[in-house]
């Protein structure tokens, strides 16, 4: 029988929600083992002058515990 457990992070990116949703999950395994998959939950952007200058994403990550 499997445990799982759901953690929720927020990532952002200059380039994109795409490039947020990578760089959470890869700095998430850095210290999390096991994760199987990611949900985005929410997406948004920081708007400055009038231009995009952040894509942020809230994450739920889904790891087995060991």
């Amino acid at each position: 029988m499997s445990i799982a457990k759901i953690i929720e992070i927020t990532a952002e990116s200059t380039d994109s929600f795409e490039d947020a949703i990578r760089q959470g999950i890869e700095t998430t395994a850095k210290t999390v083992r096991n994760i199987q998959g990611a949900w985005v939950k929410e997406q948004s952007v920081v708007v400055d002058a009038g231009k995009i200058t952040k894509f942020r994403v809230d994450l739920k990550i889904t790891f087995i515990v060991d």
